[in-house]
């Protein structure tokens, strides 16, 4: 027999299963846990608990709330600084005092807009050991994560997601250092009562989601520090966190760079799907082919706009604006530095041109405008094969550098560099930050151009609804169009994606679960007034919400460990079948480095756990008899039971049931910490094989027929088969690591379930 520990490590559990020479499969009943720190489900930020690891998944930024703030203009607005303060009915409170501003009944907050972070009480952040990150709008709280946190871990991601993070977060970062010149609380105070009289506000703000926790925006040098802390990967790169998995970045097809993540183990695989796309644009393909036959498939940041399709929102935007210019207007498009405004210049000045118009200028103003432009050129290995195709020609991937030499199209830092502003004439096509209309050139733009109906605004990009945005502009005459571009996986391609994939278990932000009550498939809209569509698959489905840990239906079924030689050497594999040999083992089992590692057992080392102890009379009762050298054993009748977390042997009581129509000899195996009962007449099976494996069903019944017990019923079960036999009352649950008997039938019948067991098991 083998004396190998079943040993805890924290919330895990090992026991060997299956040894080879050097290399041991080790069974694991952990569940793996994730913990949700985002309300945002565009902006998803996870952490996952796996192999003693804690692994967070993005780290997005929610930027809703900056829509409750007045905006930050570049230069002075008398028409901001005239606004009416407002005071809630009621409330009497001079620390209110000019923290609120009244547009057109809608109450904003003066001053500097904050952000809303992902939760930091749910999770320790110096307790994070990796951040994975998928792109780089996924990435805008990286700052809020790593600095003055205690982190310590490591960062990874793609070098354009680096990259043109970075892009983003200076001008963000810019935006708001050059916005404190309009005035108010704006210029430099940071308004605080309010948030403590929410509940008596107007909507929305009225319904804000923890104003308390909204922080301002982090300091330029907190940013550098976070930034140095990203290690480039490459996809299809296999990075090796800690020793104990591999995480892989593949190809998401949503933008420069953008990356699912798979997590593998020897036994498990998690795939880790985020800002997907299936569109043919600018960025490389999607890989499917990895993600497929993962354990546990998570997927986030569908898109936010399902009703609208990036093609027809393509085509409206340019008819919008060739209706705009030829009517002597200029064209506002609030835009992110990167991203679909590549796609907007390439589309958008073919239709100029085809229109008679190629003679309208375009201009791209912000801090990063010509870093990003340039940047997007000398990025042909994470483009499309149709764009890398043009490198070889040669040609740039993209056609603004020629739009740049043509004199087309210029970029400027500010809207009051002396280059721009000798070159400006209208009508034009602007594009500028922020597309929340709070901080950035654009408020600017609207100020000037908000009087003059020949003027349109054309919002393109999904984050902010388009007529919050507007709110303190109000009253507008210049037209508005919203014509949102979001290449993001809409639900119909989700659908279709997990069924291709065919994961084992479906995790969902509950943005993108079915409503309660709705019964439908493929998202299709059910309820008698229909309801949102939404995400389906054909296994099990885990709904997640902001600050809240599920467990995971991942279950390590197995670990990889490494033998010591002495212990290897020892070792007398037997042939189980054809390539499967395996021993049984005496050893001692230690976690180092993330590595399971098996040693030879100490002779007289302690066990991790007392055995049950036999009561002093019961004890006295026994008489064992010698069945091999060093091996002593007695049959007994007693009663089990577990007090203070010790388990316990006393003598049964006179009446009561005994554990086992006949005496039997019961020898413990220290390695499961159960029992097996042996027959005192044959002292001769304490060295018979070992059983190793779960039997064979059709085997069983063939058994069971043989010994008498016919009429037996085999159902498939969640986890194995059952197999009744109802003229005996029995019941049998096989499992893959266990075979459970429930059996009220008389002596012989057991001793033939026994027999057939027995017969139809794989034996070492």
């Amino acid at each position: 027999m083998y004396d190998l520990q079943r040993i805890p490590f924290g919330d895990s559990e090992y026991k060997v299963r299956n040894p080879r020479r050097h290399t041991l499969n080790l069974y694991n009943v952990v569940n793996e846990r994730l913990y949700c720190l985002s309300s945002d489900a565009a902006k998803p930020c996870f952490v996952l608990s796996f192999k003693e690891l804690m692994i967070m998944l993005d780290c997005g930024l929610s930027a809703h709330s900056v829509l409750n703030f007045l905006p930050l203009p570049p230069v002075p607005s008398t028409r901001l600084a005239s606004l009416p303060n407002y005071t809630p009915p009621h409330v009497n409170d001079p620390l209110l005092e000019g923290e609120l501003k009244e547009c057109c009944g809608r109450v904003f907050v003066d001053s500097i807009p904050e952000f809303c972070p992902p939760l930091d009480k749910v999770v320790d952040f110096s307790q994070l050991d990796v951040i994975l990150i998928s792109n780089y709008t996924c990435m805008m709280a990286l700052p809020f994560i790593t600095e003055e946190t205690g982190f310590k871990g490591q960062v990874y991601a793609t070098e354009p997601t680096l990259q043109i993070g970075r892009f983003y977060l200076e001008e963000l970062s810019a935006w708001l250092a050059a916005g404190g010149a309009g005035g108010g609380a704006g210029s430099g105070g940071e308004a605080r009562r309010w948030k403590e009289l929410v509940h008596v506000l107007p909507a929305p703000l009225a319904h804000a989601q923890r104003p308390r926790a909204w922080r301002r925006l982090f300091s330029g040098a907190a940013l550098a520090r976070a930034l140095a802390r990203v290690r480039v990967v490459g996809y299809d790169e296999r990075v090796r966190l800690y020793g104990a998995l591999d995480a892989t970045p593949v190809s998401s097809g949503f933008c420069l760079g953008s990356a699912n993540w798979v997590l593998r183990t020897p036994h498990e695989k998690i795939a880790y799907v985020s800002g997907s796309s299936t569109l043919t644009t600018h960025p490389r393909p999607i890989n499917q082919a990895a993600l497929r036959g993962a354990d546990v498939l998570i997927l986030a940041a569908l898109t936010q706009t399902p009703a609208h399709n990036p093609d027809h929102m393509l085509g409206d935007l340019c008819v919008h604006a060739a209706l705009t210019l030829r009517g002597g207007g200029s064209l506002l498009l609030p835009v992110y530095p990167s991203g679909v405004l590549y796609d907007l210049l390439e589309c958008l000045s073919a239709h100029l041109d085809g229109a008679g118009l190629g003679h309208v200028p375009l201009y791209v103003v912000s801090p990063v405008a010509d870093s990003s432009l340039a940047y997007s050129n000398i990025l042909a290995e994470w483009v499309s094969a149709g764009k890398q195709a043009r490198v070889y020609l040669p040609e740039e991937p993209f056609p603004h550098a020629a739009l740049v030499r043509a004199g087309r199209l210029r970029h400027a830092k500010h809207l009051h560099d002396d280059a721009f502003c000798a070159d400006f004439r209208q009508p034009c096509v602007v594009f500028c930050g922020h597309p929340s209309l709070r901080f950035g050139a654009a408020v600017h733009l609207v100020e000037l151009w908000a009087n003059n109906p020949a003027h349109a605004i054309i919002f393109t990009e999904p984050d902010f609804p388009y007529l919050e945005a507007l709110a303190p502009f109000q009253p507008l005459s210049m037209k508005a169009f919203h014509c949102p571009i979001d290449t993001s996986l809409n639900y119909a391609q989700a659908n279709k994606l997990v069924r291709e994939l065919r994961p084992r278990e479906l995790v969902l932000p509950e943005q993108y679960a079915a409503p309660t009550g709705v019964v439908g498939a493929g998202g299709a809209v059910g309820g008698a007034g229909g309801a949102r569509p939404h995400v389906v698959a054909d296994g099990p489905v885990t709904v997640v919400r902001r600050g809240a840990a599920r467990a995971l239906g991942v279950r390590r079924r197995a670990a990889r460990g490494a033998l010591c030689g002495a212990l290897a050497a020892g070792c007398a594999p037997r042939e189980l079948r054809a390539g499967l040999r395996a021993a049984p083992l005496v050893a001692q089992l230690a976690l180092r480095d993330a590595r399971l590692e098996l040693s030879a057992a100490q002779p007289h080392g302690p066990l991790p756990a007392p055995l049950p102890q036999l009561c002093g009379a019961l004890a006295a009762g026994c008489a064992p008899r010698e069945l091999r050298a060093g091996l002593r054993a007695a049959p007994l009748v007693a009663q089990l039971a577990l007090r203070d977390a010790r388990l316990e042997l006393s003598a049964a009581q006179p009446h009561g049931p005994l554990p086992a129509p006949l005496p039997q000899w019961i020898l413990y195996d220290n390695r499961k910490r159960s029992s097996q009962w042996l027959n005192p007449g044959d002292p001769a099976k304490i060295d018979s094989p070992v059983a190793l494996g779960a039997p064979d069903v059709a085997a069983l019944v063939r058994e069971l027929a043989r010994e008498g017990l016919g009429d037996a019923r085999v159902e498939a079960g969640a986890d194995g088969c059952i197999v009744h036999l109802p003229r005996h009352d029995t019941l049998l649950h096989v499992e893959r690591h266990a075979t459970h008997v429930f059996c009220e039938g008389r002596a012989h019948v057991r001793q033939a379930l026994r027999r057939a067991l027995a017969a139809c098991t794989p034996h070492v």
